[in-house]
């Protein structure tokens, strides 16, 4: 063997075993294509996958909600308008280029599969692929922009779903499909009808081999007057189907019902073996009664169900609707990962000041901004769009991923003490653990947070003007609302306490609570002179254990703002000054009282404790305490809100001690 002959051997011989690597790791690394079997989406290996997926909703397809243009541009068209008016078409391209290249970029997508997600939603303009014009002109930048996507997407072994947002013509005459009234929609041309079957043609010719391609959502939301059997849905349903069918068999086909994805009279049976029927929800109760008719539908026709697009509600309603999915296995798909200055999602991009100055100049309530300031302002915030610009949610995060499947509340920030714990880092959990709030998700009737500022809890939280908090308060406070923070006290010792606080009457009542015990009297609210007119208000000489504990606030009466509260050290020569010379239960306080009062007592050794009421003949009404306590100073509220007026007694026991109190109920 000469050395030519050798070398060459071994140049294959290398080539080979490169070969054999690339192909066993290509075959760890892919799952197969998702596949429909029965009333289950599976993997190539025959694995059930549950889809947690997310939309990249407002980067393709632009909506005025998204871009705060909705007072007077609703479609992208619309707002395409305006752009164009005030810097031109060379620089409106340059912006649009821009905003989509910022909008979504790999570290959002590494970051979307580090939230939990296993699964992407891409809805775009069917103008990314084709110029409707007779004949029709086919364009590879839509290609350019799914093909970059796709590879993010392997690389984190996510599922891409392609949904065709906005179809030629707009399936509906909504501002989510860029519906312009001048010109006939998708159901009123066969112009439009035929160009959306051939850019599926395309779609599924290019990605038919690509096995991290989820499926193909054929038409988002269809919104029109048709037949009372949705006949020419079911036509043109088929017809792509058909279509892409011929050129590929392997992906998945999701369904749309009419009316935003609601209604699916006349799509059945189905049509297709590989075929999911995806059903949207928003703004309704999270019970089984509002998808009885999908279950339905499923076990009628051996289909599986997908919720292909929700959210745009409060963190309550976000679990409960998480929750409602997994026991009835269905996977779903969250809108959006990104919007302009919202708290709904898990990425808020900063609304720039220039930008803002555009909103004013379109809404009539500033004048016309030059061309190179609009230029600028534009550009400007499709920067603020870049991931690492935007403000991050983690309580969405935690509402979507952590709270469906756990009761316990997570710490949101450290709240050290001595220190100050500011009113908006209460824990994060489920409403009625981690806080309680009156209006606490959108059903049908508005709002859940008033403030709209910060996190997507039904607190409201708006932003604050007073110094010394962190820029945001607590405000539209009701009668019975609480928040619970977790707490590490870094220090043993006397504390003072100061709560920040502004009202513009004095009836506000709040108690603060260490893990269950009450600490000092209620702290009354002044009248501070108005909403953003703070005040601190004292409650001095409070011990605090050192270690991590439950603190609450809670709000007797409402109706003032609440930002922060400051601990503030001031002994730390506990052992003397806290604990109890001798047994003792005191008076309770206020006594006379309706409904509430207060009974502090003294245990001079730990051990267990009995504090029970009684009525005037010897009857026990209720069990306040019953358990072990460390020694020291306690207090507890009695609410008798459910007792008839009258004369009770409380008594008190540990160990050899017993003393009983008179107390007087009036109503």
């Amino acid at each position: 063997m000469n050395v030519i002959n050798f070398f060459k051997r071994n140049f294959y011989i290398c080539l080979a075993g490169i070969g054999i690597v690339l192909i066993s790791s290509a075959e760890i690394y892919s799952q197969g294509f998702l596949k429909v079997d029965n009333k289950r989406i599976v993997n190539g290996n025959g694995q059930e996958v549950y889809l947690k997926g997310i939309g990249l909703g407002g980067w393709l397809l632009q909506e005025g909600y998204m871009l705060h243009t909705s007072g007077f541009a609703n479609a992208q068209w619309q707002i395409r308008e305006r752009i164009v008016d005030l810097i031109g078409e060379a620089n409106t391209e340059l912006f649009y280029e821009t905003y989509r290249n910022n909008y979504v970029r790999k570290i959002d997508i590494d970051s979307i599969k580090s939230w939990g997600f296993n699964s992407i939603r891409l809805p775009f303009h069917y103008n990314l692929f084709a110029v409707n014009s007779n004949p029709p002109v086919f364009l590879n930048k839509g290609f350019e922009i799914v093909d970059s996507l796709l590879a993010w997407c392997e690389a984190n072994q996510i599922y891409l779903i392609l949904d065709m947002h906005a179809a030629p013509g707009g399936q509906s005459d909504e501002n989510i499909s860029d519906y312009n009234p001048a010109y006939p929609s998708l159901w009123q041309s066969e112009q439009n009808k035929n160009l959306t079957v051939q850019i599926w043609r395309k779609i599924a010719e290019h990605y038919k081999d690509r096995q991290w391609i989820g499926g193909y959502d054929l038409l988002n939301e269809p919104k029109w007057n048709l037949p009372p059997n949705n006949q020419p849905l079911r036509d043109l349903y088929i017809r792509i189907t058909d279509t892409i069918r011929a050129v590929d068999t392997n992906h998945i086909i999701f369904i749309e019902g009419n009316w935003f994805a609601t209604d699916f009279n006349g799509l059945t049976p189905p049509w297709d073996n590989n075929m999911v029927y995806s059903f949207h929800k928003y703004w309704n109760a999270n019970n089984q009664g509002s998808i009885q008719y999908l279950i339905d539908l499923r076990n009628n026709f051996n289909r599986p169900l997908w919720l292909g697009e929700t959210g745009e509600n409060s963190n309550k309603w976000f679990t409960d609707c998480v929750e409602l999915m997994k026991t009835n296995n269905i996977g779903w798909a969250w809108w959006p990962h990104k919007k302009i200055q919202s708290i709904a999602g898990p990425l808020s991009a900063i609304l720039s000041p220039l930008y803002q100055t555009l909103l004013n100049y379109w809404s009539g309530q500033g004048p016309r901004p030059s061309a190179s300031y609009a230029f600028n302002a534009l550009m400007t915030q499709a920067n603020n769009l870049k991931l690492e610009l935007c403000e991050f949610r983690k309580d969405v995060i935690d509402a979507l991923m952590r709270q469906p499947f756990n009761a316990q509340t997570l710490q949101f920030s450290a709240n050290e003490i001595p220190g100050t714990v500011y009113a908006s880092e209460f824990d994060m959990g489920k409403w009625n653990t981690a806080y309680y709030d009156v209006d606490y998700q959108n059903v049908g009737s508005g709002t859940w947070n008033t403030g709209n500022q910060y996190r997507n809890d039904g607190v409201d939280i708006e932003s604050c003007i007073d110094f010394s908090s962190n820029g945001y308060n607590v405000g539209w406070i009701e009668n019975g609302e609480w928040l619970k923070f977790t707490v590490k006290v870094v220090q043993s010792g006397i504390y003072n306490i100061k709560v920040n606080v502004s009202s513009p009457n004095s009836n506000g009542q709040i108690l603060i609570r260490l893990n269950g015990q009450v600490l000092g009297n209620f702290i009354n609210v002044p009248n501070t002179g108005g909403w953003q007119n703070w005040q601190l208000v004292n409650l001095n000489n409070v011990f605090l254990p050192a270690g991590t504990h439950q603190l609450e606030t809670r709000f007797y009466n409402g109706g003032f703002n609440f930002s922060h509260i400051e601990f503030e050290l001031v002994s730390t020569d506990v052992e003397e000054s806290v604990q109890p010379l001798e047994y003792k239960l005191e008076q309770n306080y206020p006594n006379p009282f309706n409904p509430e009062t207060l009974i502090k007592y003294s245990l001079t050794e730990s051990g267990k404790v009995s504090l029970k009421v009684y009525d005037v003949l010897g009857n026990i009404v209720r069990v306040l305490v019953d358990d072990y306590m460390e020694s020291g100073v306690h207090q507890i509220k009695f609410d008798a809100q459910n007792l008839s007026a009258g004369v009770y007694y409380y008594k008190l026991e540990s160990g050899s001690f017993s003393s009983t109190k008179k107390l007087v109920l009036i109503k």
